[in-house]
């Protein structure tokens, strides 16, 4: 057993292999600088990217621009760094950040998109996710800004693959026929084209690999290379990932879901249902499959 601190609880089911538990470093370069504006911005980052604000002040509190006291945060606790100073990451890594939330893209992506929505209250920071969630007024906000994050995720969903989706293109022909006289077409007899946020997903996981609170928000497809192992698969398709739309949770529900052993689950396929037991290199396999057939919906 692992002695945590902060409200924390013990973590028998880990999810993440040793290599995706690292330390984070905030950039030198931009420790003492503020904020810099990365040249290569990838698409998604400029598409989700928002205006960053500057933290708010008061005589009370120390500088918030000052340089951070820890500039390395080891191991568990490397999502530290992204809420001490996300201003000095690149937009390929911190999508948007405000007083009071970092988003940023997941270092080992378990979809073709998967975002970490980051707290950054302190007195939250350090707790145990279902411990955390069980305060009404902290849920609220957060289950706020999680509908704002998938709205971004679904947005990008359509950008990448709406020219794949059969209900995309019949929504866009209609519209170009309307748009060039051929057809009359009102809003009531527009298709409604595919509702991208029914393949979001969003949650914490019941025991988190890292120290610091984290909402997983990512696309439900699971296609990833960083997808490589019974566990990964697991901690997404199973209970072991609550949404945080079920907060707050009943006491005996919250020690349900931190006993179960999910992750030691049948890996079930999330599209089709098949059941391939333990044999996780079948249903990657088949997962690729699925990828494609998914994206034609």
């Amino acid at each position: 057993m692992t002695t945590r601190t902060h409200g924390e609880v013990d973590m028998p089911e880990d999810v993440a292999a040793g290599e995706e538990v690292s330390s984070t470093t905030i950039p030198p370069s931009t420790i003492s600088k503020g904020p810099t504006n990365d040249s290569a911005r990838n698409a998604f980052s400029e598409l989700l990217s928002s205006p960053k604000k500057t933290p708010k002040h008061d005589k009370s509190s120390p500088d918030p621009h000052a340089p951070p006291a820890l500039t390395t945060f080891s191991g568990r606790a490397g999502l530290g760094a992204y809420t001490a100073a996300p201003e000095s990451f690149p937009a390929s890594r911190v999508v948007s950040h405000n007083d009071d939330f970092v988003v940023i893209n997941d270092l080992y992506p378990k979809s073709s998109i998967h975002l970490l929505l980051l707290p950054r209250r302190s007195d939250k920071q350090l707790l145990h996710p279902i411990k955390a969630l069980q305060e009404p007024e902290f849920l609220s906000s957060i289950q706020q800004e999680v509908r704002k994050v998938r709205l971004m995720v679904a947005k990008e969903l359509q950008r990448r693959f709406g020219k794949f989706s059969v209900k995309e293109r019949g929504r866009e022909n209609a519209m170009e026929k309307a748009l060039n006289g051929i057809e009359e077409i009102d809003e009531s007899t527009l298709p409604s084209g595919r509702d991208w946020d029914k393949d979001v997903i969003s949650g914490i996981h019941t025991h988190p690999s890292m120290s610091h609170l984290h909402i997983h928000i990512l696309s439900r497809d699971r296609h990833s290379e960083s997808m490589r192992h019974r566990k990964h698969y697991n901690s997404f398709a199973t209970e072991f990932l609550v949404d945080v739309e079920e907060f707050p949770l009943a006491p005996q529900e919250v020690q349900r879901r931190l006993k179960a052993g999910f992750l030691h689950d049948d890996l079930v396929c999330w599209r089709c249902g098949r059941n391939f037991g333990n044999k996780f290199a079948k249903l990657k396999k088949h997962l690729e499959k699925e990828f494609e057939e998914w994206k034609t919906e």
